[in-house]
């Protein structure tokens, strides 16, 4: 299948001799397989909060940072934050962003969220004969598969990773050591349970992204992406049941 140019991407690339230990000591996951393999990754603040999730990987003596365009500014400020005196430049790079489903093209490196979510490849240029038309329902799949999307599921200052799934999405490596929010996101690992998180729900009629989701007349969640009669929604798990409604819509987990 042709793959799909993407216009809200934008890639940072990161370069210098402490680029790898600067960018180890920050994130989620383990970097260091990422030659030519992409890694998601986020960067959370002290409190363990989400603030960003990317893409990453490595080609030569350059680290690429695949980011939501109107967050790259951001990623690139509190990254320069973080560099103090080490030797590390943060820029931005000219790069094309192409994705799409199936075996994916030589230089086409899997999305590491998910085997559903395709491929994604970068480019100096557009690659004659992909399509900047977005045919692809990107949304119903990230419905189907449980997978956020940021500035909408996962909420900068707000979200929790293990909340939002990132450990089923091999965003996160409990293993790899220290990094920023590492002591909030272990002591979630280790409960016994999660109460609140992402959820698919099946709504019985229209509802709009942004609804509350009600039971006995109280708040438990908030419905995020739809697509179709399914939907993503954030929940508290000890209260969601039977009798939930969102914007007059009828809910059910699943």
């Amino acid at each position: 299948m042709q793959g799909e140019v993407t216009t809200d991407r934008t890639i940072l690339e990161i370069t210098g001799s402490d680029r790898m230990v600067f960018l180890q000591d920050l994130l989620t996951n383990d970097i260091k397989v990422a030659d030519n393999t992409l890694v998601y990754a986020a960067l959370l603040s002290p409190q363990g909060k989400y603030l960003f999730d990317f893409f990453l990987f490595h080609r030569g003596e350059t680290t690429y940072l695949d980011v939501k365009s109107d967050m790259a500014d951001a990623l690139s400020s509190r990254l320069a934050m973080y560099r103090l005196r080490a030797d590390v430049q943060i820029a931005k790079a000219e790069m094309t962003v192409t994705r799409g489903l199936d075996t994916g093209p030589e230089g086409g490196m899997p999305d590491p969220r998910n085997p559903a979510l395709g491929w994604r490849r970068y480019d100096s240029d557009a690659p004659i004969g992909h399509v900047t038309e977005n045919l692809i329902n990107w949304d119903a799949i990230r419905v189907e598969h449980l997978i956020p999307e940021p500035g909408i599921e996962l909420i900068t200052g707000d979200s929790y990773i293990l909340e939002m799934g990132f450990e089923r999405l091999n965003g996160v490596d409990f293993r790899k050591g220290c990094y920023v929010g590492q002591e909030v996101t272990a002591r979630m690992k280790h409960k016994t349970e999660l109460r609140k998180g992402l959820a698919r729900v099946t709504l019985d009629g229209p509802a709009k992204p942004g609804s509350d989701i009600l039971r006995d007349g109280k708040t438990i969640g908030t419905l995020h992406t739809v697509a179709g009669p399914q939907a993503l929604a954030y929940l508290r798990f000890d209260r969601a049941g039977d009798g939930m409604t969102a914007d007059g819509a009828g809910v059910a987990l699943g």
